[in-house]
């Protein structure tokens, strides 16, 4: 199979600053994966790159002509297994966003936004510092700066910041006892009935009374009845 060229996918995003240029700068990146070896020739008005991949048997090729000027020596590239980032600083220090990365307003299908990094232009002083997470060069975790730990946790063990000590009056959560309805009446009917116990005691004695007084008349009757046969 014979080499071919390919146009790879550019995306970008953007940061502005009237006064501060390391907050006035183009993010770049150029998907070319398994490219060993890289030609990139920046200039301050485009770029040109091209990056040859065996595996993919495919040479990148793209030429940018940008928008404005850039500052070619405070830029920065970064190139690893999956693509090479920039991070472009723009010349001239301007509070207003470029309207497009290209000087040519024509669409192009390879380019695209980088809406993991884009932000709207009045949305930039509560945006994430991306080039804190990127270390400077375009290629790490935007926005995952203030994660400190597993995401949702927080110190409460991911109870969503429940103050368990309010749901009940320090019995581990029960109700306050305090609210319970009050036991003093149960606790005299449970008494009044173990005063009634004595009470079945004596009716089982009289039945057991009752049971030893028939006993005795059956044993007389018998008694009688013997002596009426001894006197036949």
């Amino acid at each position: 199979m014979s080499n071919t060229q390919t146009t790879p996918e550019v995306t970008w995003a953007q940061r502005s600053s009237s006064s501060d240029p390391e907050k006035n700068y183009i993010y770049l990146t150029i998907a070319a994966p398994d490219v060993p070896k890289i030609d990139v020739d920046l200039k301050a008005t485009g770029l040109t790159f091209t990056g040859h991949s065996d595996t993919k048997k495919t040479t990148y090729h793209v030429e940018l002509e940008f928008f404005a000027e850039i500052d070619v020596e405070n830029s920065k590239t970064h190139h690893t297994s999956r693509d090479v980032s920039f991070v472009l600083r723009k010349k001239e220090l301007k509070e207003e966003y470029w309207p497009r990365l290209l000087k040519d307003s024509k669409k192009m299908h390879f380019l695209k936004t980088d809406f993991d990094k884009w932000v709207d232009e009045d949305e930039q002083d509560g945006a994430p510092d991306d080039m804190a997470g990127m270390g400077g060069m375009g290629g790490g975790m935007p926005g995952m700066e203030g994660m400190g730990g597993m995401g949702g946790m927080g110190g409460d063990g991911g109870f969503g910041g429940i103050d368990f000590s309010k749901l009940g009056g320090g019995a581990g959560g029960m109700p306050d006892m305090g609210d319970m309805p009050d036991m003093g009446e149960g606790a005299d009917d449970e008494d009044d009935d173990d005063e009634d116990m004595p009470a079945l005691e004596e009716d089982d004695a009289s039945k057991v009374g009752a049971s030893e007084g028939k006993a005795t008349e059956k044993a007389d009757d018998a008694a009688e009845k013997s002596k009426i046969e001894e006197v036949s």
